[in-house]
């Protein structure tokens, strides 16, 4: 008996949407992260982007815990010496609230071609509402 190896054109594709109103962030974004990977399913092959789409609505009511409110900072860099950028997790939650979540999801997937790939399946939005009705998404309790 061999073990089972998915080939990429045999992958079968859900859709989930995931409400984060509420939720603590981490534990959100290992789940949203297991999804986009795949690891729920039998089928599961490390080489292979075997997972499901996941939409996140209400992105801006994600919680912390803590005091990670006022000491958490996220940095960028432009590439340019002294060209170190820090934004204030209150600040981002103004500005760009979907950055929250992909962060912290982007960092719990491969770091190479393969979770590059993977998360461009994970669609984030402020509201309750997104543009994804036709692909009759399952909603998904964390």
């Amino acid at each position: 008996m061999s073990t089972y190896m998915a080939k990429p054109h045999e992958v079968e594709r859900q859709w989930y949407v995931v409400d984060a109103t509420d939720k603590v962030l981490g534990r959100l974004a290992t789940k949203i992260a297991e999804i986009l990977r795949g690891k729920h399913k039998p089928t599961f092959t490390p080489h292979v982007d075997t997972g499901d789409y996941v939409i996140v609505v209400n992105a801006d009511k994600v919680k912390l815990t803590g005091r990670k409110w006022e000491q958490k900072k996220y940095y960028r860099h432009s590439g340019y010496p002294g060209g170190l950028k820090e934004m204030s997790y209150e600040k981002l939650l103004q500005t760009k609230p979907e950055l929250i979540i992909e962060k912290a999801v982007r960092g719990m997937l491969p770091h190479n071609r393969l979770g590059r790939k993977m998360i461009k399946k994970l669609k984030v939005y402020a509201g309750p509402d997104h543009p994804h009705e036709a692909q009759k998404p399952e909603k998904l309790e964390l």
